[in-house]
């Protein structure tokens, strides 16, 4: 029996997981969390097979989460679920530790799949991301330059390009617009744009957006 626990901070998302998992008799949702410190508690105290973690929750970015789960349980494999195509994270939350990304948009089989190879301890990258991994090794000393954003930052600038408005980029992250003005700054900043307009010039340029 493969134990797992999801992390996401909507119930509907986690009544959903369960319903794609029910079907399969080897998985047991052991148990769930809305939030990081929530699950670090649970994977402090539980014995888990697979986490399923989401990159936003509301208290903790996702994958500074995801780099504590590895040195508290270096062994346990994390599958990251999230809303962004995996050419906008999935590198990052590789190398915090995850051993495989899958955007929420993966028909429900992928995500069983992908659930049974790391409970068996292998790791899941795929056949897309690997090509973008081996041509980003080739050219490792060219920096891409939204390896200069942090995580939310990174987050912030790709709910900007999809048309979300500060008000709705807060609510979705769990932020003040205040704060989501001040990345908003930043990122602008650090890429050494001048508007809004450019940034989503640039997040096309760069391939962040379809």
């Amino acid at each position: 029996m493969i134990r797992i626990i999801i992390t996401d901070d909507h119930p509907i998302v986690r009544e959903g997981i369960k319903q794609i998992l029910f079907e399969h008799k080897d998985i047991l949702v052991a148990s769930e969390a809305e939030k990081g410190n929530e699950l670090i508690t649970k994977v402090m105290q539980n014995e888990y097979d697979v986490v399923l973690l989401d990159i936003s929750l509301p208290d903790r970015d996702g994958l500074n989460v995801l780099s504590e789960l590895k040195t508290i349980r270096p062994n346990l494999p994390v599958l990251v679920l999230s809303i962004f195509p995996e050419e906008q994270y999935a590198e990052r939350a590789l190398k915090s530790g995850a051993a495989a990304y899958l955007s929420k948009g993966s028909i429900p089989q992928k995500l069983v799949e992908v659930i049974r190879l790391l409970a068996n301890g292998e790791t899941y990258i795929s056949p897309e991301l690997a090509l973008k991994l081996a041509k980003n090794r080739i050219h490792s000393d060219e920096k891409t330059a939204h390896e200069k954003l942090s995580n939310r930052e990174l987050e912030t600038l790709i709910l900007i390009v999809e048309g979300f408005s500060q008000k709705d980029i807060a609510k979705k992250l769990s932020l003040s617009p205040k704060t989501i003005s001040t990345y908003q700054t930043r990122i602008i900043k650090k890429l050494d744009l001048k508007s809004k307009g450019e940034i989503i010039r640039f997040a096309l340029k760069q391939n962040l957006i379809n």
